[in-house]
């Protein structure tokens, strides 16, 4: 529970752009929201514990904005990177969307070298695609949904938006997208950007 005349929450979050979640009843809200908070102008992202996004979005920031003005409320991401040999990241994005922007989405993986896997609402998925290695160990993994599929699932969502927005993203697909070169950036975004746009 917020306490009444606090400023931040315990993330540092601020609680009047909380205000604006509370209203956002659609995908596309959704998507708007998170565009403002990846260009500065929103300190509040459900789901995300820290008022603003972490140092390496920065470079990804402009396209994820406008990834979310595309029909898409993208979730996770991060750049393609190598720094040595045990230490390398794949370009990945993930999002909620509807169906057809799902089906967009998916031919990426039959017209470019770029991988997408869909999730329908509700699918959990049991695949693990590494996509981040740390000390030659695997620490990010895709392959499996996080879109709300059961009640606790729905109710952090509705915590940290709305009961509305909650339901909404439990009837979503959830997408996810990854450059299966490591170390490369700079091509998946544009793809799907393009892609989306010509649909």
């Amino acid at each position: 529970m917020e306490l009444e005349g606090r400023e931040r929450d315990r993330f540092g979050r601020l609680l009047i752009d909380r205000g604006a979640w509370r209203q956002a009843v659609t995908l596309a809200a959704a998507g708007e929201l998170t565009a403002r908070w990846l260009e500065g102008r929103s300190q509040y992202q459900p789901a995300t514990y820290a008022a603003r996004y972490d140092a390496e979005t920065e470079s990804i920031a402009e396209p994820l904005a406008r990834l979310n003005r595309s029909g898409l409320f993208t979730r996770e991401s991060q750049p393609g990177q190598v720094t040595d040999p045990g230490n390398a990241q794949r370009e990945y994005v993930t999002a909620y969307c509807a169906g057809a922007e799902a089906s967009t989405l998916l031919t990426l993986s039959t017209h470019s070298d770029l991988v997408t896997v869909a999730h329908a609402p509700g699918e959990a998925g049991s695949s693990s695609i590494p996509v981040s290695v740390r000390n030659n160990e695997i620490v990010t993994v895709l392959g499996s949904s996080e879109s709300p599929s059961d009640t606790d699932q729905v109710q952090d969502w509705a915590d940290e938006t709305n009961e509305s927005l909650a339901l909404v993203l439990a009837d979503c697909w959830y997408v996810e997208i990854l450059d299966p070169m490591w170390g490369r950036t700079g091509q998946l975004f544009p793809a799907v950007l393009e892609v989306l746009a010509a649909a």
